[in-house]
């Protein structure tokens, strides 16, 4: 079965990175539009929230009292912020960051933000039963999500409804180093910021595992990414005359990020189906729809 199209509304004000993004949502199922050239982009997208199902805006862009603006109506929806992942929040908590050297992972992060808002549903929609009391506007009970995607689209969570088509085995050549060097990157930025910065970790972690779910992506190649990357540091901290022995402590980044994986992993199965390594086998057709099924019954 074919995977459901997205419509998805862009604001970003740049349009370099618009024409990025939209270079890599390529294909019948993503269909971007551009609001951000617009006069009133945010104003667009009140006058028009049933046409869209995600939206992408860019770090910093907007005042923070804007989203506060957006929450009060009850306009949330899935969302993927591009831009540098410092931990801080930008529109709700179930969006997805993604920095701009990262792009080549767009269609999976979209998908994880369909994901994670379908899951998070309840809890973000419930800001439309309370504007009404705050003298905001309260949303329509056959807008909003889960409801709408899952009455319009017929989208019964994409943890369970993975596109093969993305797999990292089924990209061309070209497109499949272009992922792993993009993947390679946001693993660094997760090392980087690790000891550092919890918040802005948390969210590099967040980027990388859920295009690593989305492309498949072997477990085995995640520690080699690892490995890769730790060794290159010790390398050049001893050219540099400095220390390396700390790099060791990054282990713990490693099982970090592998646990999280299997999280997702392990709510992508129904629980009565044994769990097998991330990448190593194919997902069976009727484990996916009885999970579809379990998903169905927790949403209604």
């Amino acid at each position: 079965m074919s995977q459901p199209a997205l419509t998805i509304a862009s604001l970003l004000s740049d349009p370099r990175l618009e024409r990025a993004c939209r270079q890599w949502l390529k294909g019948g199922r993503y269909q971007l539009e551009d609001l951000g050239s617009r006069l009133a982009p945010l104003q667009e997208l009140e006058e028009r929230r049933d046409t869209f199902d995600v939206v992408l805006v860019q770090q910093g862009a907007y005042p923070p009292e804007i989203y506060d603006g957006l929450r009060r109506q009850g306009l949330i929806l899935p969302a993927v912020v591009v831009g540098e992942v410092s931990g801080r929040i930008e529109y709700h908590e179930a969006e997805v960051h993604l920095p701009e050297d990262q792009l080549e992972q767009i269609t999976y992060s979209v998908d994880a933000a369909v994901s994670r808002f379908l899951r998070q549903g309840p809890q973000a929609s419930s800001a439309g039963e309370s504007a009404a009391s705050s003298g905001g506007v309260a949303t329509p009970e056959n807008w909003r999500l889960p409801n709408r995607l899952k009455g319009r689209l017929g989208y019964l969570g994409v943890f369970y409804k993975r596109d093969p088509s993305l797999f990292l085995r089924s990209l061309p050549q070209g497109e499949r180093q272009e992922l792993l060097a993009s993947l390679e990157r946001s693993y660094r930025d997760l090392l980087i910021s690790y000891f550092k910065d919890p918040a802005a970790a948390n969210q590099a972690i967040e980027s990388f595992v859920h295009s690593a779910f989305f492309s498949d992506l072997p477990v085995n190649k995640v520690v080699e990414i690892h490995v890769d990357l730790i060794d290159g540091f010790w390398k050049q901290l001893k050219l540099e005359g400095h220390k390396n022995d700390f790099l060791q402590d990054y282990r713990l980044a490693l099982l970090d990020v592998l646990a999280h994986l299997c999280e997702m992993y392990r709510r992508s199965v129904p629980p009565d189906l044994p769990l097998s390594c991330p990448g190593s086998v194919a997902e069976p057709s009727q484990a996916t729809a009885a999970a579809n099924q379990d998903y169905a019954q927790e949403v209604n």
